[in-house]
């Protein structure tokens, strides 16, 4: 849950007040919490406060707790424009709490589901930032492990926020469970992500690294392309065999509208070998922008080419020499023959 404009109900918490923050409005609730419209006043800001109200024992409580502390550990490390950004993280009598930055704007899934249509330049731009961001976060070790449309943010101008890294592996994350390292199977009811959007690794269990997020933007991107997910089923088990073991249709061969180059580098970014994915959100960043560069060229090139259809053109340089022999040959014979006939 995150910074996301919904309700306008008064704040529950016991006081207008979460350490410093003052609380302005509840926007959003959950299980274990709830998010608030906060006022900082030390800077004069409005914030999101993200709380956490665990007090039981059972392993689902442990889970929150784990969750709640690896997001403010996994993000407070990271400072990039495409990431939202942490200000502070405590505890206030016994509640959890962290201070964000307060987002406006829609979630991804919202604009999809609502059925936007982004364009072919407008994807290739979100997606390039998101891809520059996962790097960043790569590069600080840490993995989000559950990229999907309900945890990136899209404000004014298309600009894309990657948040809720509760389930992130990082350098300093907590581990409560022995079997942490292995979230992900398909026979089992520990399954931490969402299931449409995970990689081949994630499905079957496996070890994962940055690349499984890299997978998932791939996911994504797929999803903003070709305006449906790349496997789709009503059995989580059945989905996570076709992600493990089966390749979607390229979102081109779905959507006649899709740049191929557009439909190669998510099929790149969702092969089933890691190895033959990006091997960074760099990488994958930069074949997008190549994209995004060429397909500028080619718009600003294009008025330049039409009014050339108009005058023929002169030939290329490579062919001017075997036309000029071929006219100094005819007007050889020419001359002979005149003087033959002489």
């Amino acid at each position: 849950m995150m910074p996301i404009p919904a309700r306008t109900s008064s704040p529950t918490h016991n006081t207008n007040r979460i350490a410093r923050y003052y609380l302005v409005r509840e926007i959003g609730r959950g299980s274990f919490g709830a998010v608030y419209l906060a006022r900082d006043p030390i800077v004069d800001r409005n914030v999101a406060i993200k709380t956490c109200h665990v007090r039981g024992n059972s392993a689902e409580d442990k889970d929150a707790i784990q969750q709640f502390i690896n997001e403010a550990r996994a993000t407070g490390r990271l400072c990039h424009p495409n990431i939202v950004t942490i200000f502070d993280a405590g505890d206030d009598g016994g509640a959890a709490f962290i201070a964000m930055e307060y987002l406006q704007g829609t979630l991804l899934r919202k604009l999809l589901e609502s059925g936007h249509a982004f364009s072919a330049k407008e994807i290739a731009a979100i997606c390039g930032k998101l891809a520059d961001a996962l790097a960043h976060a790569h590069k600080n070790g840490v993995i989000h492990r559950d990229i999907n449309p309900s945890n990136i943010f899209v404000l004014d101008e298309n600009q894309p926020k990657i948040f809720d890294f509760g389930i992130a592996r990082a350098p300093n994350r907590i581990q409560l469970e022995e079997n942490d390292n292995k979230p992900y199977t398909l026979f089992n009811n520990n399954l931490i992500g969402t299931p449409n959007y995970m990689s081949p690794e994630q499905a079957t269990g496996r070890q994962v690294d940055h690349l499984t997020d890299i997978y998932s933007l791939g996911a994504v991107m797929y999803e903003m392309l070709a305006n449906r997910r790349p496997f789709q089923s009503d059995s989580t088990e059945t989905l996570l065999e076709s992600i493990a073991y089966k390749a979607p249709p390229a979102p081109h061969e779905l959507n006649k509208a899709v740049p191929l180059a557009l439909s190669q580098i998510v099929m790149k970014a969702m092969s089933k070998r890691p190895e033959k994915r990006y091997q960074s959100g760099q990488e994958m960043a930069h074949d997008i922008h190549l994209y995004l560069t060429r397909d500028g060229h080619a718009r600003n090139k294009a008025p330049l080419a039409a009014s050339q259809e108009k005058a023929p053109s002169a030939p290329p340089p490579r062919l001017r020499a075997p036309i000029v022999l071929a006219g100094l040959l005819a007007l050889a014979v020419a001359v002979i023959a005149y003087f033959r006939f002489l």
